[in-house]
């Protein structure tokens, strides 16, 4: 086994695409290994952190017209790009998605999508035999049930992918709070996604800026 280690295995933003695959309707009604709400929750922070490190990002569905159209949520994050409609249940056999791919010239490539089992495992699996340094957003992606997506983790990590969730990659993008470019952004979608610790950064904010009573008789 080759293992994943060293500062290189990090993921940078200016290495990274990210494929968003089959956040559709259909697919969310039978997500039973995570909370609908929380994929729907994470996904959306997922689009959200790759606008903001300047990650090319594909969108892509499957039979929109019978499975619905991607979540409003994502395609409000980019408003005026092409979801790419497929015919394939392996979205890495669809020549236009990986096209797009190669052109970005970038070589992590990262996933989540819907259902874990089926169109995220094929596409990870095929991407990693050829080559591509692959990640699952395991959080940001949801199986018909808790066995299925946790065998399908099982899997892609057997074909050499590495598992994270959309906190993680949103540290490993960060890397370093000195970089300031992108932490005005960052913070509004820890404030927007993460629940408690969004919650008790603006407590944070609200202390800091209480002014202390006198004590002057």
């Amino acid at each position: 086994m080759t293992f994943r280690n060293g500062l290189a295995s990090l993921l940078r933003p200016e290495d990274s695409v990210l494929v968003l695959i089959d956040h559709q309707a259909f697919q969310l009604t039978n997500v039973n290994s995570h909370d609908p709400q929380a994929v729907v929750n994470n996904v959306t922070a997922l689009a959200k952190l790759a606008k903001a490190f300047n990650v090319p990002t594909i969108l892509t569905s499957v039979l929109a017209a019978r499975g619905g159209l991607l979540f409003k949520q994502i395609t409000d994050v980019f408003p005026d790009q092409e979801v790419i409609d497929r015919t394939w249940v392996n979205t890495w056999e669809d020549k236009k998605v990986v096209d797009l791919v190669k052109a970005t010239g970038r070589k992590q490539l990262i996933i989540a999508g819907l259902w874990t089992e089926v169109c995220v495992a094929m596409p990870v699996i095929q991407a990693a035999g050829e080559g591509w340094d692959v990640t699952v957003i395991t959080d940001a992606s949801g199986g018909v049930s808790t066995e299925s997506h946790e065998v399908a983790i099982q899997r892609m990590i057997a074909a050499g992918a590495n598992p994270m969730t959309w906190m993680a990659l949103a540290g490993e993008w960060q890397r370093d709070w000195a970089r300031t470019e992108h932490v005005e952004e960052v913070t509004q979608i820890l404030i927007d996604h993460l629940g408690g610790s969004g919650i008790a950064f603006l407590w944070e904010q609200q202390l800091l800026n209480t002014p202390v009573p006198s004590t002057a008789g």
